[in-house]
């Protein structure tokens, strides 16, 4: 069973699509890590948007923008792998695949990440580096991670 992915802007996500998508990281963001916050933040429709599909089903989802709008350089966010199929390692292919559309979207291979600390091995893996210190957002310990 291969993971098909799917890359659209906002305005060419399906109704059901973005429903999917947004049940997923409410799914994971907020019940899962038990973490109250604003997850539909009007910034979706600046974004290219990468779903991961497993028989039709959202395996995996990410989140990209252009330099300037999070970080002075490209940023991917909202990284998730649904807790059904964490066992599969799609994470992988899911990062793989977003730094791929950055280059070939956003012309660029600088990109950075707010990552969630304890995941700091599996970016490094995807070649990104600690740049910061510790520090919490929605009170979950984050790092600020940069890949050239």
């Amino acid at each position: 069973m291969n993971i098909q992915f799917k890359i659209k802007r906002f305005n060419e996500l399906s109704t059901l699509e973005l429903y999917e998508i947004l049940k997923l990281r409410s799914e994971v963001f907020v019940v899962e890590q038990n973490c109250v916050y604003q997850d539909i933040d009007n910034k979706d429709s600046k974004a290219i948007h990468v779903l991961g599909f497993l028989n039709n089903d959202l395996a995996t989802y990410c989140r990209l923008f252009d330099a300037g709008y999070y970080f002075d350089e490209s940023s991917i966010g909202r990284v998730v792998v649904s807790p059904r199929y964490r066992d599969r390692k799609l994470g992988h292919d899911l990062m793989k695949i977003a730094i791929e559309t950055v280059v070939k979207e956003y012309a660029t291979t600088k990109i950075t990440i707010s990552a969630q600390q304890y995941l700091k091995k599996f970016y490094e893996s995807h070649g990104f580096v600690q740049t910061s210190d510790m520090y919490l957002e929605d009170d979950i310990p984050h790092i600020q991670m940069k890949r050239n």
